[in-house]
């Protein structure tokens, strides 16, 4: 019995997807629940799970093409429906077939008068067997017909490999010829090289995903609609790096999970957000919307682009409850597996660039959140410390806010306030 694949419901008001990887291709055993391809929206990254046991029997829709919400994007043929084939007893072997004829030389000259050419003889492509899921992706993506690309791959299954050069315009190498090569008679002319390769000169299209288009649609609407300033303050890191070697091992053993610099400055942003409201605010015309609660988002590089899981009520969260979401927000992001009500919603958004490297950077605020922080990497550089030059961990911070709620006066605040939070964080346990 055919067991029809549906495109599920990904989320409120999200009527089109599009199909990601499929984990598995025709033919290909499946168990109950388990994943059997990628469903991508604007806002995540969902699985659909087999409903039953059995064989991928059909695929309606390869990776990268467009499938509204209950669409049926493919068949699955349960476990027994399929009788299996007739027992054959074994036949006499043919005759074996005549040895063919030698191949023709790789090479072909052609002789005109006052020119010569040389070109390479392309070998005749073989049939196209199984397209095998990495392949069906890149070939989805680039719009190339699955048919139309010869398989190198055991029983002619059309590799990853052989995708690639189909969309490249390449075509898989010839392996070489036995034997030493014919010398080649010395050419006069014009010699056309047809095999010199153009890779550096290589276009690849690739489709635009769900997700990293609603990323460039929120990051334009920001700046047209929003009044983006961003100002800076740079935060001495000694203590906080003091309390960490200090505390992280009994940390580590208490809580399961390591003490971060992530959590300090969560808790940092609360106290700020609490001493400057505007911040934590959205402006709603003809009103301003204040807020009671910090609902923090927290940018995360996922497998498919940037994403911003929220931690609900931070200011009720304690270093550890702070620690042990993010790790987990970092894990499943990476696997594509971040729920989308994880992704909604949010009053303030804390961004880490230090990460990667980054030494400043101007944050684009996530609308209608009207402020960002963007924290960087830490260097050791020369500061002056009671008139004496020392050498300290120093870390840029970069406050983007939304102008038309949030003055000048506000931001800077705000700055100084997790500036001396983060400088001397006994502030955090007394609340001053």
């Amino acid at each position: 019995m055919a067991i029809e694949l549906k495109v599920p419901e990904v989320g409120e008001s999200i009527t089109e997807v599009m199909i990601g990887t499929w984990k598995k291709g025709v033919g290909e055993q499946v168990a109950a629940d388990e994943s059997v391809v990628e469903i991508e929206s604007d806002k995540a990254t969902v699985e659909l799970p087999a409903p039953a046991a059995g064989v991928i029997s059909q695929i309606l829709k390869q990776a990268g093409e467009q499938a509204n919400v209950g669409d049926v994007i493919g068949y699955l043929d349960a476990v027994g429906a399929a009788a299996p084939p007739p027992a054959t007893s074994p036949a006499a072997p043919p005759p074996a077939p005549p040895a063919p004829p030698p191949a023709p030389p790789s090479v072909a000259v052609r002789r005109r008068e006052g020119s010569t050419t040389i070109g390479s003889v392309q070998p005749a492509a073989a049939a196209t067997g199984p397209v095998m899921p990495a392949a069906a992706r890149v070939l989805g993506e680039a719009g190339v017909p699955p048919q139309s690309v010869a398989g190198t791959g055991p029983g002619g299954r059309v590799t990853k490999s052989d995708a690639v050069a189909a969309v490249s315009g390449g075509l898989p190498t010839p392996a070489p010829a036995s034997g030493p090569a014919a010398p080649v008679a010395p050419l006069t002319g014009t010699t056309s090289l047809a095999t010199e390769p153009a890779a550096s000169r290589a276009e690849r299209p690739v489709l635009i995903s769900p997700i990293r288009r609603r990323i460039a649609e929120r990051l334009v609407e920001a700046q047209r609609e929003a009044a983006l300033l961003t100002t800076f303050n740079e935060v001495d890191m000694s203590a906080v790096m003091s309390v960490r070697k200090k505390f992280k091992d009994s940390f580590a053993d208490r809580h399961g999970v390591k003490l971060g610099f992530m959590s300090f400055f969560v808790r940092a942003a609360v106290e700020a957000l609490r001493a400057v409201p505007q911040v934590n605010a959205e402006f709603r015309d003809p009103h301003i919307v204040y807020r009671d609660y910090c609902d923090i988002g927290i940018a995360v590089g996922g497998g498919k682009g940037l994403v911003v899981p929220i931690l609900r009520n931070a200011e009720q969260m304690t270093f550890a409850d702070i620690e042990q979401a993010i790790g987990d927000f970092a894990r499943r992001a990476a696997d594509n597996k971040l729920k989308l009500e994880e992704l909604q919603g949010g009053t303030f958004t804390i961004s880490n660039g230090g990460v990667y490297g980054s030494m400043m950077s101007t944050p684009i605020i996530n609308p209608p959140q009207s402020g960002i922080l963007g924290l960087h990497a830490i260097q050791e550089r020369p500061v002056a410390v009671a008139g004496q030059v020392v050498i300290r961990p120093m870390m840029y911070l970069a406050l983007s806010y939304d102008h038309r709620l949030v003055d000048g006066r506000e931001a800077v605040t705000f700055l100084k306030r997790i500036k001396e939070l983060i400088e001397d964080p006994t502030r955090l346990l007394l609340e001053v």
